[in-house]
């Protein structure tokens, strides 16, 4: 949330909107019992599982698994960050967002600083564009390339002159060296980044062009030249195309992740409009977040050299933390002397696209890479396999996939159990309706109590009529309780919207959102009683244990007085 926005406006704004209402604007729904129902907009699905409860101002689709408040459905159904997401909701609401007033006027003259930099960059590239239609050799070279005009026109394909000081003499200065526009020398001199280059402009998700990329024409070195990291570029987390892709298609089943700037022009040649590519780095965890935002399916294309296979054993070293149910990674190794613009001639669009679609998948290729080498028919071969893959399948979200994935290892090893249980409270798996109900009977005191609270936040007056002596008191989940109890204390407005979004981003998050979807299957006239009757036995077990640490105590070491005044108030409560 970094400050920019006040907290008490999100909770207000949480508090103000109805979910059923934001989300039916963009998804129609359907009353069913309690609940309001739809397809899941984030998956392709024949029968409704997508569900939207009023009560807890939540969503959750039993499908694919997305779940969270109305920021949270805005930000995946509409691709957009968190401030974005809050200021759509504040204009669906009708309301200005409310911003702390210090961080406001620091805000807002960055924010102009900001828009500098983008607008020199626009400027630059339209120049750029200018430079291209008059310079033969450029266009030639795109000619060659069989870069047709209405491709350069969606890309706003451009060319930098053979010149020291274009752009200086055009633009503002200051601007375009905080643009990565302009080198400076150690003695003061300035020159352009960019010269006698095909420039291709990097756009994000918002259509701003936030960097440049260039070309040579020939065979001179270096071949590519990115512009720099800046206040508005970062490599790590723009990758090339983005835009162009979504432009075409908001929701594209799959992304090709490919290697070049002319990988991904090539490819659009032929109508494969859904390809991407990172700008000079590997790919990062980053990019993967931002690429799962717009499609459950990534298909990273390498070259079939070494150099390739060893950018797809990184590739999948940063996927293991973005994998999870609903998502999937497939390795495309090219053949031999290809890249995908000479391989799609030659196999015609038909050919490159199934060979794409019977890629790899990551699953596979990890367990091969790891296996490569090891003779699993013997002790010593299958003991390397457990050792080199257990760290990474251990970096795996929890979920279906993880377990999946250890089953695998599992049966490669022919080891009975790899996947040690969790003592933490884990989060409660959701299943079917009838399943679901007899895992709530099961749940422990301090489940219901923490989920009761999260869905039904006035439940936190019953805990401050007991009057608790939370001293020398421990439960399994006490803290999580405590921290839920002391967030609804706090707030002056409150829902289960509003807890969620504190917890956003916390280690606590997953755990907070799995309780607060949990149903408790509860008449709303017994929720009070099954809460009271959940804290009275949590507090029960607490003081029994406490009792009988402090006796243990006394009898081998003697307690200190404070430790004595609280053992002779826990016996005195019956």
């Amino acid at each position: 949330m970094s400050g920019r926005i006040s907290k008490e406006f999100i909770d207000e704004l949480l508090v103000r909107v109805d979910i059923v209402d934001l989300i039916d604007s963009h998804v129609p729904l359907k009353k069913t019992g309690a609940n309001y129902v739809a397809r899941c907009p984030f998956h392709v699905e024949k029968s409704p599982s997508f569900s939207v409860n009023r009560n807890k101002q939540f969503f959750h689709c039993f499908g694919c698994g997305a779940s969270g408040n109305a920021i949270s459905f805005l930000m995946d159904f509409s691709h957009l960050d968190f401030v974005e997401a809050v200021e759509d909701l504040a204009a669906f609401a009708g309301i200005s967002v409310r911003r702390e007033q210090a961080a406001y006027v620091a805000d807002a003259s960055k924010k102009e600083d900001l828009n500098s930099l983008y607008q020199v960059l626009e400027q630059v590239a339209a120049f750029y564009v200018e430079q291209l239609r008059v310079t033969p050799k450029a266009i030639e070279y795109l000619k060659s390339r069989q870069v047709k005009g209405a491709i350069a026109r969606d890309f706003l394909l451009g060319y930098a002159p053979d010149k020291w000081s274009c752009l200086s003499e055009r633009f503002d200065q200051k601007l375009l060296i905080e643009a990565g526009l302009l080198v400076v020398k150690d003695d003061g001199q300035v020159y352009d980044r960019f010269r006698s280059r095909v420039v291709f402009p990097i756009r994000d998700k918002r259509s701003r062009i936030v960097g440049f990329g260039g070309r040579v024409l020939d065979d001179s070195l270096p071949k590519y030249l990115n512009s720099p990291e800046t206040p508005v570029f970062h490599k790590g987390k723009e990758v090339y195309g983005l835009y162009e892709l979504l432009a075409k298609n908001s929701k594209p089943q799959r992304i090709l992740i490919v290697e070049g700037y002319m990988d991904v022009i090539a490819l659009a040649q032929y109508g494969i409009h859904y390809a991407v590519a990172a700008l000079g780095t590997a790919t990062s965890q980053a990019h993967l977040d931002l690429l799962f935002r717009f499609s459950s399916e990534l298909v990273f294309c390498f070259d079939g050299d070494r150099a390739g296979r060893e950018a797809a054993w990184r590739v999948m070293e940063s996927a293991f933390s973005s994998l999870k149910e609903g998502r999937s990674c497939r390795i495309m190794i090219l053949p031999p002397q290809h890249d995908p613009d000479s391989l799609v001639r030659e196999e015609g669009v038909d050919g490159f696209v199934n060979r794409m679609r019977s890629a790899q998948a990551l699953s596979d290729y990890f367990f091969d890479y790891v296996a490569s080498g090891l003779n699993l028919s013997e002790v010593e071969g299958r003991s390397q396999l457990i050792s080199k893959a257990k760290p990474y399948l251990e970096r795996l979200p929890e979920g279906t996939y993880r377990e999946m994935m250890f089953s695998r290892l599992q049966d490669l090893s022919g080891m009975a159990s790899l996947n040690s249980a969790d003592n933490k409270l884990a989060p409660p798996q959701v299943s079917s309706y009838q399943s679901r109900q007899q895992e709530f009977n099961r749940l422990s005191s301090a489940r219901v109590a923490i989920a009761l609270l999260l869905q039904h936040p006035a439940l936190a007056e019953n805990v401050e009529q007991k009057d608790i002596d939370w001293t020398g008191l421990e439960f399994r989940g006490i803290e999580l309780f405590k921290s839920v109890l002391g967030v609804i204390l706090d707030k002056q407005s409150v829902n289960t919207a509003v807890l969620i979004e504190h917890y956003r981003d916390t280690p606590e998050e997953k755990l907070v959102t799995a309780l607060a979807l949990l149903d408790a299957y509860t008449p709303e006239d017994k929720i009070e009683k099954v809460f009271s009757d959940a804290l009275d036995s949590l507090l029960k077990q607490a003081r029994i244990a406490s009792i009988t640490r402090l006796e243990a105590k006394a009898r081998c070491h003697g307690l200190d007085a404070q430790e004595q005044a609280a053992l002779v108030n826990m016996l005195a409560i019956k």
